[in-house]
């Protein structure tokens, strides 16, 4: 099972925590953003976004880990065309607060995890089968 995770800079430690228990039980990242490697340029951000763009084409499931800013959710509308599985993941149910949430947080084919991040985990894994 390939997945991608989209997030924020400032959740790095969260991302390659999920990351590496994932990649522990068997699945397959299809892109790490974390270590973005050589100094940023434009031409450098484009690479990145053909990186990133091809990493949700290739994924089974997407996870959009919240909070975020505004590249996570440019992935999110990518893995929407594509037809991914998506799970959205908040540590909280502030994700659900009418002032705070996003229409498309609300779609059917956005599965919700609110928890704790091992509570992520384990629902990936179990939901992973029927994909």
């Amino acid at each position: 099972m390939k997945f991608y995770v989209a997030s924020s800079f400032k959740n790095i430690d969260k991302v390659r925590y999920v990351s590496k228990q994932l990649a522990q039980r068997g699945f397959t990242l299809t892109y790490d953003w974390t270590n973005p490697g050589e100094a940023l340029t434009l031409e450098r951000l484009k690479e990145i976004g053909q990186l990133e763009k091809r990493a949700v084409s290739e994924a089974d499931v997407v996870i959009v880990l919240l909070p975020a800013g505004k590249g996570i959710h440019i992935e999110l509308g990518l893995a929407l065309g594509f037809g991914k599985k998506i799970i959205l993941y908040a540590p909280d149910d502030e994700v659900n607060q009418i002032e705070k949430t996003s229409t498309f947080y609300q779609l059917d084919e956005v599965d919700q995890c609110i928890g704790t991040l091992d509570e992520l985990i384990d629902y990936v894994t179990a939901t992973s089968i029927r994909v």
